[in-house]
């Protein structure tokens, strides 16, 4: 998974975990740029009666370095309050909610959008958007009858003129997890694994699953360092580099055993307080998930990525390269004699890829070593033929540059790592034939498309409509 439960400590809190990040120029609105953070791991739709939210006492953000120092110059924050109409009920609803103000949804949640021009604690703070209404979970037939509406009047304007919406989505992401850790094998391919087993395709392990996504729809312009639209691939000022994260306050005070309190009241809230620490970070996609090691990874999501220089040599070296020639004896043999550092993943993953290596293309934030989604905003976005593959099968509006809903970024991450984009940095290497069958085998169809419970919505906020707990199902 690109970021699902990848770390000890961030796995026991769901509500903070961040799980996908997505940056894209919009397909329907080239004008503006589109930011999906998500957030809540694996959501079973079926959760009742306390179904999935965002967390109250989490501040949620989405952040822009657009002139590749390292440090944020715009953040987009978002808090959240959960409001409960009738507490005497241990219902959800207590009928079918027909729409966002409806009583008989009793479980409501609203949240506020803040901009933070220059660093994201200290900086000019603006308020773009107070009380603004998440939709239900999907339910049912019965209890939300009409999600698609729901979905919809969740969709809002703040005062910027930006678009915005926070609820569940269906799990876009898809990756064969029972394959990939039993041992990195990948069904297609487990055939000639270490210890075989017939080839097969490959099993989407979060079909059927939710999240929950905050999307943010800004114009390029109030993105950019200097204000300006950018249509020059080439220009300085054309990439952005994005990460999100959830912070925490430092302190909580736990309330007392109850001995104290026999009346009944409610008073089981924790008292927190003190400033907010980063508790989860995300920019690309399986970083932390696969890169970072075990004794490293909680440090790592509360680091900032403009101190990931010190996580270098995970990026020269990755883990997986020495165990691909080991769990495949005799199928990456010049991958196995690969000795040097990697330079192509370093561009690929910390700096951006600068112009030159790739003919009319470039991602570069600067020298900067920083985990960031680098999204050039002046490639236009492919709305005819966008391969899955994204920049390695030849879309350079796709994933590194930015990452859209339909890349597939787990077989791009591997075939990267298993030596595909090696020869950009050294001309004397020679991938592996076996490269080109390196993938998780997950049926894709039509790649705008690809094998998830519901297909992608044209415009904002681009994700499924989650599947309704009542029919859901999931891969077997």
């Amino acid at each position: 998974m690109t970021s699902h439960r990848e770390a000890p400590k961030i796995s026991k809190d769901p509500v903070a975990d961040n799980t996908d990040l997505y940056a894209f120029v919009s397909p329907d609105k080239p004008d503006t740029a589109t930011i999906l953070a998500n957030y809540i791991p694996l959501e079973e739709p079926a959760g009742g009666p306390n179904f999935n939210a965002f967390g109250d006492d989490v501040l949620y953000e989405i952040v822009i370095d657009n002139n590749g120092d390292g440090i944020e110059n715009v953040t987009y924050q978002f808090r959240f309050k959960t409001k409960i109409g009738n507490p005497d009920t241990f219902l959800y609803n207590t009928g079918p909610i027909g729409s966002l103000t409806d009583s008989s949804w009793n479980v409501k949640q609203f949240y506020s959008v803040t901009k933070v021009v220059g660093p994201r604690r200290t900086g000019v703070s603006t308020i773009l958007g107070r009380d603004l209404p998440t939709p239900p979970v999907n339910i049912g037939p019965r209890s939300t009858p009409k999600y698609t509406d729901l979905a919809n009047a969740a969709i809002n304007t703040l005062s910027d003129g930006s678009t915005v919406f926070a609820g569940q989505r269906d799990e876009a992401f898809f990756v064969d997890l029972g394959s990939i850790f039993d041992l990195g094998a990948l069904r297609p391919v487990q055939n000639f694994h270490l210890i075989p087993t017939p080839a097969a395709p490959g099993v989407d392990a979060t079909k059927g699953f939710s999240v929950h996504s905050i999307a943010i729809q800004v114009a390029k312009n109030k993105l950019t360092s200097d204000g300006s639209n950018p249509t020059d691939p080439l220009g300085k000022n054309s990439t952005i580099g994005i990460w999100a994260s959830a912070s925490r306050r430092r302190a909580a005070i736990l309330p007392t055993n109850g001995e104290g309190n026999q009346s009944g009241d409610n008073e089981s809230d924790a008292v927190v307080t003190g400033p907010f620490t980063q508790v989860s970070r995300l920019g690309m996609p399986l970083i932390n998930e696969v890169i970072i090691p075990l004794g490293k990874k909680d440090f790592w999501n509360t680091s900032l990525p403009r101190f990931d220089s010190q996580f270098l040599q995970y990026y020269q070296t990755p883990e997986l390269q020495k165990l691909l020639p080991v769990l495949y004896p005799g199928v990456f043999p010049n991958l196995a004699a690969v000795t040097e550092s990697r330079a192509d993943l370093i561009a690929i993953l910390l700096t951006g890829i600068p112009p030159g290596i790739i003919p009319g293309f470039q991602n570069f934030t600067g020298p900067v070593q920083a985990d960031y989604l680098r999204l050039n905003l002046a490639i236009p976005p492919n709305t005819t033929n966008p391969n899955r593959l994204g920049l390695v099968g030849g879309d350079p509006a796709g994933f590194p540059n930015g990452r859209r809903v339909l890349d597939d970024v787990v077989d791009i991450e591997i075939k990267a790592i298993a030596g595909a984009t090696l020869p950009l940095v050294d001309k004397n290497f020679t991938t592996d034939g076996a490269v080109s069958l390196v993938a998780q085998g997950i049926p894709t169809g039509n790649p705008v498309q690809p094998p998830n419970t519901a297909p992608f919505l044209s415009m904002f906020p681009y994700l499924p409509h989650p599947v309704p707990g009542y029919e859901h199902s999931h891969d077997p």
